[in-house]
């Protein structure tokens, strides 16, 4: 019986490392695992990439208007499995979807995807995600204290920052993310409060 995952990790966590190794998984069985990504992440360009190198195409990228069930629906391809990269960023009505491409197609959706941004509010898509999956996985990653790392930090010219838009991807070269854990994400959040006095 097919279901939908949700796969969900901080910064750095390994996702797109874990989806690349479930591709290779069903392609080694001769199944076909299908990659959507939504549109607003363009970092990668039109494939996904791992911090280690490895590159795959998407088959689909996806942007608000995308219907993602008739996407699959039409499709002339035997899936096997369908994958979703950056699963933070679909809108909640494209979840939905899914969870029909899961129902009335039986084809099991692997989402990754960050639960939480920089100032720890969650993304539609994780949110919607949180509510309909029916397996929700934590992938984990350590902080720079030794600790699990769950919280999403923004860097921007070397220095933390807690304010800003909630996706900030390209064209801004100096933004980088990183992952901490609550205690050190709230260390951070106050010498940058006591610096803004």
């Amino acid at each position: 019986m097919a279901k939908l995952y949700f796969r969900y990790g901080a910064m750095g966590s390994g996702k797109t490392r874990d989806l690349i190794k479930t591709i290779y998984n069903y392609d080694y069985r001769n199944m076909l695992a299908i990659i959507i990504k939504p549109k607003i992440d363009t970092k990668a360009g039109e494939c996904i990439k791992s911090r280690d190198g490895t590159v795959m195409n998407i088959d689909y990228i996806v942007s608000e208007n995308d219907n993602l069930y008739e996407i699959i629906a039409k499709d002339t391809r035997v899936i096997h499995c369908v994958l979703v990269d950056e699963a933070q960023f679909l809108f909640p009505h494209q979840v939905d979807e899914l969870s029909d491409v899961v129902d009335y197609l039986d084809i099991p959706v692997i989402c990754y995807g960050l639960r939480a941004d920089f100032q720890t509010n969650l993304f539609q898509g994780s949110k919607r995600l949180l509510e309909l999956a029916d397996s929700i996985e934590e992938i984990k990653t350590v902080c720079r204290c030794g600790k699990k790392a769950t919280m999403n930090t923004r860097i921007q010219e070397g220095n933390f920052v807690f304010e800003g838009e909630q996706v900030a991807i390209d064209g801004v070269s100096e933004i980088t993310y990183d992952s901490l854990c609550r205690k050190c994400y709230k260390k951070e959040k106050t010498k940058v409060k006591k610096l803004n006095k």
